[in-house]
């Protein structure tokens, strides 16, 4: 057993080519003396060398998921109940605080939304790499350097000039690849990815998400990416899981789920996917918006006050999963979705 493995977790029994299993992960906001609820019930299977997309709407929960994978909410965040156990490390809920530092950066890594503001702005970029080499007891840090410049040069960066530059002296976007190097400089088994290109302009976007893939392919890397954008996850994902209000409402290879969408938000999101031909006015915007913390319905549906498909059931009654094992364990919580089967 490492000494990273968490002793009381590092059993837990998951099915073949399952590398992170979730379950019942429930994260709450404690704010003007209530515990608002960001996460419910949340369960989910990460697929070994594969990208799953994590998608919703702004406010879904996604970002409180990234985090919680890592066990990194901070308060007034917390994790109220739940595992989050990763193959041959255990659950990190679990886990002692030593613990996780030896596995985050090493052994699961995370591109934040703004990841250049994790970085020292005193601290040539170099330094800050022979750092985390040598805080991860790396036998020799100058491979990391190495290993840095060429990622660096695969993202069109000057290597040369990038590590020895401090923060201010990179662009945004730049700085942006910087933080995307830290994450991959390590050569980590799991990557979370939250929403990793939003400093970039759309062709850098494109061109830093496809070396990304390429890097996934190579190493196998098991990658959870985290977006709201259905374009990016038709392009990139292997497995999409779709969050609403805090809860998953379906689950899908990609593929079947861009063909079959069964979720009414499902749906909506895939309409609301700009065209650059045909009929323009074929994507239409959600209507309404996404409930607030304070007003996520703690019964029934989360979803029904945008649902054009609303039945009664919908009020009371948390709708279950159906599961077409048939279509690549495509699973999906919806009561009118039910009926009609």
């Amino acid at each position: 057993m490492s000494a990273t493995m968490n002793p009381s977790a590092a059993d837990v029994e998951m099915a073949p080519g399952i590398a992170c299993q979730v379950r019942d992960l429930t994260v709450a906001y404690h704010v003007d003396g209530r515990d608002l609820t960001a996460l419910r019930d949340v369960a989910l299977d990460i697929h070994q060398g594969k990208i799953t997309a994590i998608i919703g709407e702004s406010g879904s929960g996604k970002s409180t998921l990234a985090l919680a994978l890592m066990n990194a909410v901070s308060k007034p965040g917390r994790i109220v109940r739940g595992s989050v156990a990763y193959r041959g490390m255990g659950d990190v809920i679990r886990m002692r605080p030593e613990q996780l530092r030896r596995i985050r950066g090493k052994s699961i890594s995370m591109i934040f939304q703004a990841s250049q503001n994790s970085m020292n702005p005193l601290t040539r970029v170099g330094k800050q790499l022979l750092d985390l080499a040598r805080s991860h007891r790396m036998p020799n840090p100058r491979d990391v350097l190495r290993e840095a410049a060429a990622l660096a040069t695969r993202m069109s960066l000057d290597a040369d000039r990038v590590l020895t530059s401090y923060q201010h002296q990179l662009s945004g976007g730049m700085r942006q690849r910087v933080g995307i190097i830290f994450s991959l400089v390590l050569k980590p088994d799991i990557l979370l990815m939250d929403e990793p290109t939003t400093a970039l302009d759309v062709l850098s976007q494109s061109s830093v998400l496809e070396i990304v893939r390429s890097i996934q392919r190579e190493r196998q890397l098991t990658t959870v990416l985290i977006t709201h954008d259905m374009g990016v996850v038709a392009e990139l994902a292997d497995r999409v899981v779709v969050l609403y209000a805090g809860r998953v409402v379906e689950e899908a290879p990609t593929a079947e789920l861009l063909r079959h969408p069964r979720h009414p938000y499902t749906r909506a999101l895939i309409r609301a996917i700009p065209r650059l031909t045909g009929d323009p006015s074929q994507a239409k915007a959600l209507e309404g918006q996404p409930p607030a913390l304070a007003s996520i319905p703690a019964e029934g549906c989360v979803f029904r006050n945008r649902c054009p498909h609303r039945m009664d059931v919908c009020e009371t009654v948390l709708p279950k999963f159906a599961m077409d094992a048939d279509a690549g364990m495509h699973r999906f919580a919806c009561h009118y979705e039910e009926a009609r089967a």
